[in-house]
This record gives C-alpha cells, sequence and structure tokens, in this order.
C-alpha cells in the first residue's frame, strides 16, 4: 500500500517541480524558492484587495459586512507592505550572503513562468488536469 502510494507520487510529479529540484544547485533553488513565496505572497495580497473591494461594494449597508470588507482589504495592505519589506531585506540578506533572488522577481521571469505553466497545463493531456498516462 505504501509503495503504491509512493509510485502514484512519483509518477505524478515526474517531469515536474522535483526533476527542476534536482537538477539546480542549492543556492539556485533557495533562490528560486524565495523569489517564488514572495510572489506569490504579492499576488495573494492583491487579491485579497480585490476581494475585500467586491465584499465593500455588495455589502449593502449593513454594519458588520462593511467592517469585514474594511478589515480584509486592511490585512491585505498590510500584507503587501510586509511583501515589499520581505523584497527589500531578503535582496539586502542575499547580497551578503551571495544570493540574488531579485533575478528571479523580475516581469519578465514571471510572465515567463505562467507561460511554462500554462504550456505545460495545455500539454498535458488537453484538458488541463494531469493523469498517471
Amino acid at each position: 500500500m505504501l509503495i503504491n502510494k509512493f509510485l502514484y507520487f512519483a509518477q505524478i510529479t515526474e517531469g515536474s517541480l522535483l526533476d527542476t529540484a534536482e537538477s539546480l544547485d542549492i543556492t539556485e533553488l533557495i533562490n528560486r524558492g524565495l523569489a517564488y513565496a514572495i510572489i506569490a505572497a504579492g499576488l495573494l495580497s492583491v487579491i485579497f484587495i480585490f476581494i475585500g473591494g467586491i465584499s465593500f461594494i455588495l455589502s449593502g449597508g449593513q454594519e458588520d459586512k462593511i467592517k469585514q470588507a474594511v478589515s480584509t482589504i486592511r490585512y491585505a495592505i498590510i500584507g503587501l507592505i510586509v511583501t515589499i519589506f520581505a523584497i527589500i531585506i531578503v535582496n539586502a540578506v542575499g547580497q551578503v550572503i551571495g544570493l540574488n533572488t531579485i533575478e528571479y522577481i523580475r516581469f519578465e521571469e514571471i510572465i515567463k513562468i505562467i507561460q511554462n505553466i500554462s504550456q505545460d497545463l495545455q500539454s498535458s493531456n488537453g484538458s488541463g488536469i494531469r493523469t498517471l498516462d
């Protein structure tokens, strides 16, 4: 049973993140991991700002819904500010110890990653869902 689960996991991850991680050295892996985490945090902050804005618009004047929407927007903006400070701190510390995460936070690199993901999903089987075939 445990072997079957491992084989299932190995087939899902074959040709994906684990193969990429195996081909990189440790500094490159840390660089990409930090950069992707910062990108994800920034993206999630922006998404929650939009969700809070939509909730505010749809609150219908109800005080509790307005407070909840404003709270969502406030915490999303705080998250975005923390993300910006994280970029500054990671860049400063990274330069001291030899990491270059800013290379992967460039807009061109983000677009390239999104294109690679969409091509991977389209080529997997046409429906965007990976199978064990």
